[in-house]
């Protein structure tokens, strides 16, 4: 089983506006209404391959059952543990001559909700991947990624972390399976620009000498680089197409990957098909789907 883990889903509220103005009544000329997260934009895109996967996390009020009713319709598992309090967060998109984006709250977690994650997290076993995606709210310790790895430390379990800062300096220590970064969040934990994915390999391989397995560097037009735990490094610029909707490619970038490597368990394979997804998401709407994924494949 996969395990995503999304400490702050959201109704993800997409609008369009030709010719937004500020201060005025302005007209929405399309509207989409998504469940938010990067760990659940994992599992959907998971579930799209037909992969079973199990959403965890906390959801609240009535933006928290619409949530879980989107998820479930999806085809994945639900096992988000349900807060008494507060609302799940809406997240804004506005889509005119720039994009624009209002990002909710979310709800506090307690003590005891965060105990019931932990019992949930102690039915993983060796053959379980669990995705640590996205930042964490206020109300949870900063270093909750790094305290979930140690609690799960000698289990065998490989965990994919998708997370910037500290947040991902922390769980090195513990060897996760995966992370990845983007060129500019990579820059930014050595202070430097990356542009080129050349550029990005050195930085990569400091990042697995301090504990990572695989290091995923997804860089958009630029493609992407894999520096693979057996010391390989694969690269390669992205696919053509235009970009509608870059929300949720990192995420299926992620989840192509994970596709890839249990399907072939091969990590060249495992990097194209993670490449090749989060572009799929990136050229639509909506996340990506196998049929979109595989027409890109062919043409790398």
């Amino acid at each position: 089983m996969i395990y995503t883990i999304t400490f702050n889903p959201s109704l993800d509220y997409i609008v369009s506006c030709d010719d937004f103005r500020l201060g005025e009544t302005n007209r929405v000329s399309k509207e989409i209404i998504f469940p938010g997260g990067k760990g659940i934009n994992v599992s959907i895109v998971l579930s799209n391959y037909g992969m079973d996967t199990t959403a965890l996390g906390f959801l609240a009020g009535f933006t928290g059952e619409e949530i879980k009713r989107l998820i479930v319709e999806k085809g994945i598992r639900n096992e988000m543990i349900w807060l008494q309090e507060g609302c799940s967060r809406i997240n804004i998109k506005l889509r005119s001559k720039e994009e624009s984006e209002l990002n909710g709250i979310g709800p506090a977690i307690p003590q005891e909700a965060i105990d019931q994650l932990y019992e949930k997290l102690d039915q993983l076993t060796e053959k379980d991947i669990l995705c640590l995606a996205g930042n964490i709210p206020n109300s949870l310790p900063a270093t909750m990624y790094s305290d979930i790895m140690k609690h799960l430390q000698g289990r065998k379990i490989r965990i994919v972390v998708d997370a910037t800062k500290d947040l991902l300096m922390n769980v090195l220590e513990y060897g996760p399976f995966l992370i990845k970064p983007n060129n500019h969040e990579l820059g930014e934990l050595f202070g430097v620009k990356l542009s080129t994915r050349d550029e990005v390999v050195p930085y990569a391989k400091k990042l697995q000498e301090k504990g990572a397995r695989n290091v995923l560097i997804s860089m958009a037009g630029e493609g992407a680089v894999l520096v693979d735990e057996n010391g390989n490094v694969h690269m390669s610029e992205a696919p053509k197409g235009k970009v509608v909707n870059s929300v949720g490619a990192g995420d299926s970038m992620v989840a192509g990957f994970i596709y890839g490597y249990l399907k072939y368990e091969d990590y060249e394979e495992a990097f194209k098909y993670g490449l090749c997804t989060g572009s799929a998401s990136a050229f639509k709407e909506e996340l990506a789907t196998p049929e979109d994924v595989e027409k890109l494949y062919a043409a790398l």
